[in-house]
């Protein structure tokens, strides 16, 4: 038989950043009745998530959005997942999808000590502007249906290509640093930086857009519509090559990597 998120009562342990996006982003969507209970901690987010959709009501504890639920999301920090779950008594009929970082299923399963259904997803914090790019491991209808809402939903069969996944996310921070980085040059040549910080969010949303709308088109052929032989385009990536940006960025990857496995630290 099918099963219909939308149709179940949703919970989610944890009320920090990403709860808020996801809970805003489903607000945006046919999940916009469905029912949702949020833990109390954070008390502010809580409320405000509340306050904004009438399908929100805050539970009295962890084990309150446990019992008034049917989908269960898991969106406590690494450090204290082991001692939030573990004082947990879970359904076995629970559909249970994690956002633990650094935290493999078995020892989830352990800590839960029910036969639930369980995945884990890697939300990132555009999908409150349905922006997402959701890994999910293992592949899970409930999961895929609800995050394909929010964006795109990649869905993998292995923890390794998960794994992968989530070491393509620690790039954010690199995209923005880039663009920083940008800007200060083109200040510290004289254009004022309120222009030239426009100028950049539209050019970089423009080449994004150009990658989303061709889903066929491999990067390297963007890279090759995109740089002019012997243009300026072509000669800033040969640079980057020649001065061993390509070398660093995949070295750092690498160390994201290993942390995520130690078992892979060679690649580091």
């Amino acid at each position: 038989m099918e099963i219909d998120p939308k149709r179940m009562t949703i919970g989610f342990v944890g009320t920090g950043a990403i709860t808020d996006a996801v809970v805003t982003g489903l607000s945006k969507t046919e999940f916009r009745d469905t029912s949702i209970v949020v833990s109390p901690r954070s008390e502010s987010v809580a409320a405000r998530l509340a306050a904004a959709n009438r399908n929100v009501s805050i539970a009295s504890g962890n084990q309150d959005v446990l019992d008034r639920s049917d989908l269960v999301f898991l969106a406590v920090r690494p450090q204290i997942a082991e001692e939030v779950v573990r004082a947990l008594q879970f359904r076995p009929n629970h559909h249970v999808i994690s956002f633990v970082a650094a935290t493999p299923l078995d020892g989830l399963q352990a800590w839960i000590d029910q036969p639930v259904r369980l995945s884990q997803a890697i939300p990132l914090p555009f999908v409150a502007d349905l922006q997402g790019a959701t890994a999910i491991h293992p592949p899970d209808e409930v999961s895929n249906a609800v995050f394909s809402v929010l964006g795109a939903a990649v869905q993998v069969e292995s923890k390794r290509e998960f794994d992968l996944l989530a070491t393509a996310s620690s790039l954010m921070g690199t995209y923005f640093g880039i663009l920083d980085a940008t800007s200060s040059w083109l200040e510290s040549q004289g254009l004022p930086k309120a222009s030239g910080d426009a100028y950049l969010r539209q050019l970089f949303s423009g080449l994004a857009h150009a990658a989303r709308s061709r889903p066929l088109t491999s990067f390297d052929e963007l890279v090759g519509e995109h740089s002019t032989k012997g243009g300026l385009n072509e000669q800033v990536l040969e640079d980057f090559r020649k001065f061993r940006g390509t070398a660093a960025l995949e070295k750092a990857l690498g160390r994201v990597l290993a942390r995520i496995r130690p078992a892979d630290s060679k690649l580091s």
